[in-house]
């Protein structure tokens, strides 16, 4: 089981007696205790005011998880102004990640306030998951004398389903499933509205130019980026219509390259691209015409044929090895040489050839789809693009391009965290988050966690 060093998080005691002495809990008491009902939704409410994003390169190290299979965020949400507590963690769990959002009490801080914490998981490894939630509902058990039962899991995505009997055997705590492109909205209208710099747009002339807050979001297209795509038309709050999509995913670039190179991490693979340069497998307008097609707008650099050039070469290499000249390009690798298959096609290419073709896919798709319902404002979010330059700008100059410059991609900064964010939020009452429905509250039953 993963082990937590330092874990902040709080929990509410609406019903426990008041005048109960706490300490009596023994810690493995709970257990053996029939399992209570979570805090009442209306009885939580979050203050978002002065909410913005913490830049830590020092959150992956702070809870002692070390895992390949782990990965933290380093771009927690802190609420300085946020005094209540918080009974429950979200997890959106997909076909190749599950995405965990949980809130902790600010440590010494002068005016109190907390954060929201991003964490993710392969999906393949969910028991690292459950474990860590476990050892969460453990640290509020030892640290605030509460019983275990008082945290409640909120669970969205296929996930939600396929391991909800997993997540109830092993942390005895109550699981709400909620429906997964809801999650999606609710996440997003949030992100939009009420945290400062967390929406921006993207290009090579311009990079992160963060969008102000609008207060007529609506309608837009949210293009959901994850082992597959999804394409929800939203008119409204909780105002949704899912009109499209594609199997050819997040999931896609991962499982192709695990075929054609020894990656065995999403963002190992993103680094391969970052690396590459995909004029060495893929056919290039200007293969073709020597130039560019200016007469319709194509550069020389257009991609007219993914993996176009690999036949040829591939044909080439097995022709010379016929004349007893080796196969192609295949000298032996010297020291600080990339990597290349046995043709000599660099796997970095490859890479970066397979992020462009995803991407672009993705991105037409995204346009037409945005074209039919008549939509201008297109939001890219899910776990494929992880903040990636090459697919943010690939997927902005896909809309640009087609679009004639009149429509608009936007990123966002936490884009995996939609449906988590969204599931959290359901916890709460109608208009969690809005800077208008905090309410403070005079008496708390429970104690505030501190880290050890």
């Amino acid at each position: 089981m993963t082990t937590l060093e330092e874990i902040a998080i709080d929990v509410e005691e609406t019903d426990l007696d008041p005048n109960q002495d706490l300490s009596a809990i023994a810690d493995g008491d709970a257990l053996d205790r029939p399992v209570r009902q979570p805090p009442s939704a209306a009885a939580v409410k979050i203050n978002v005011e002065g909410a913005f994003i913490v830049d830590d390169d020092e959150i992956g190290d702070r809870n002692g998880v070390g895992s390949e299979h782990v990965h933290w965020e380093h771009k927690d949400i802190r609420l300085p102004h946020h005094t209540d507590v918080v009974s429950h963690v979200a997890v959106d769990i997909g076909g190749s990640l599950a995405k965990l959002v949980y809130f902790s009490r600010e440590p010494g801080s002068r005016d109190g306030g907390g954060r929201l914490n991003f964490l993710n998981f392969e999906t393949d490894r969910i028991d690292l998951c459950i474990d860590f939630i476990h050892e969460l509902k453990i640290k509020q058990s030892k640290l605030n004398g509460s019983t275990p039962q008082q945290l409640c899991v909120m669970a969205t995505g296929g996930g939600a389903f396929k391991f909800y009997n997993r997540m109830k055997e092993v942390l005895h705590v109550d699981v709400v499933q909620e429906d997964e492109m809801e999650c999606l909205i609710i996440g997003l209208d949030f992100f939009i509205t009420e945290i400062p710099q967390e929406v921006f747009t993207y290009s090579e002339e311009e990079p992160m130019q963060f969008a102000e807050a609008r207060a007529d979001i609506y309608p837009y297209l949210l293009v959901n980026i994850g082992s597959g795509v999804s394409m929800v038309k939203v008119s409204g709050p909780r105002e949704f219509e899912r009109v499209g999509g594609t199997s050819l995913g997040g999931g896609t670039f991962w499982g192709i390259l695990s075929l054609l190179t020894g990656a065995r991490t999403f963002d190992e693979m993103l680094a391969l691209a970052e690396r590459g340069d995909n004029s060495g497998v893929d056919m290039l307008v200007g293969d073709i015409y020597g130039t560019g097609y200016s007469k319709i707008g194509l550069k020389s650099t257009t991609i007219a044929s993914t993996f176009g050039k690999v036949f040829r070469m591939k044909r080439m290499a097995e022709r010379n090895a016929e004349d007893g000249e080796g196969l192609f390009n295949r000298d032996p690798r010297g020291d600080g040489e990339e990597e290349q298959t046995e043709e000599g096609f660099k796997i970095q290419d490859m890479a970066r050839s397979l992020l462009f073709a995803i991407s672009n896919n993705i991105g037409q798709i995204a346009y037409l789809q945005s074209e039919k319902h008549d939509l201008q404002h297109i939001y890219f979010g899910g776990s494929f693009i992880r903040g990636h330059t090459q697919t943010m700008n690939t997927l902005s100059y896909a809309i640009k391009f087609w679009s004639k410059g009149q429509k608009q991609a936007y990123f966002l900064r936490h884009e995996g965290y939609l449906g988590s964010v969204g599931a959290f939020l359901k916890r709460q009452p109608k208009n969690w988050g809005r800077r208008n429905s905090f309410e403070d509250t005079s008496s708390r039953l429970g104690k505030v966690l501190t880290r050890d």
